[in-house]
């Protein structure tokens, strides 16, 4: 059974288009602001309608986490800064309901760290973490992005952004439904 405040505010709001915003951050190091890329998926009224990915050049060329995403910093030298991503994204930020991510508290902190970083305001959106709706929707343990994509059988490019802001947005339809 989904939380009132999930079922009720989000998901089933009678006589309004509802938008939810599935994001993923890859971080090229340890510091939050480290963005390098970022999958984004819009969803109105649990269909997904808009998907796209942005190589972010970051304000270091320090990768540390190559291993895991596979960028490196001459894919991103020559990208536009997450200020410059902004301005592509920001309304579909700012129009959302509500952001959803897995694991959402590392995500909403790369994404505070790189408007930190900008001087941009932070999004005022609340999170939905497709971890605790996994675990409060199925009752799913563990709840890694790969376990919970296996049991809904949501095809999979783990640590690629848009592959696992897509597997999100699934997600959050199939909480949904």
């Amino acid at each position: 059974m989904l939380s009132p405040l999930i079922s009720q505010q989000i998901y089933y709001r009678q006589g309004k288009t509802v938008k939810l915003v599935a994001i993923d951050f890859e971080t090229a190091n340890r510091n939050p602001n480290s963005a390098c890329a970022l999958g984004i998926v819009q969803i109105e009224n649990n269909t997904i309608v808009h998907e796209e990915i942005f190589l972010i050049r970051p304000p270091s060329y320090q990768f540390e986490f190559t291993r895991i995403h596979g960028i490196i910093w001459a894919d991103v030298a020559q990208a536009p800064t997450f200020k410059q991503v902004w301005t592509q994204i920001s309304t579909r930020i700012e129009t959302a309901d509500a952001l959803v991510a897995h694991n959402a508290s590392f995500d909403r902190r790369v994404l505070y760290a790189c408007c930190d970083l900008y001087q941009i305001p932070q999004p005022k959106q609340r999170f939905i973490c497709t971890v605790a709706l996994a675990r409060e929707r199925w009752n799913l343990y563990p709840t890694k992005l790969p376990d919970v994509c296996n049991y809904l059988n949501i095809n999979l490019n783990h640590h690629q952004a848009l592959s696992d802001a897509r597997a999100c947005a699934e997600i959050a339809i199939a909480a949904a439904v």
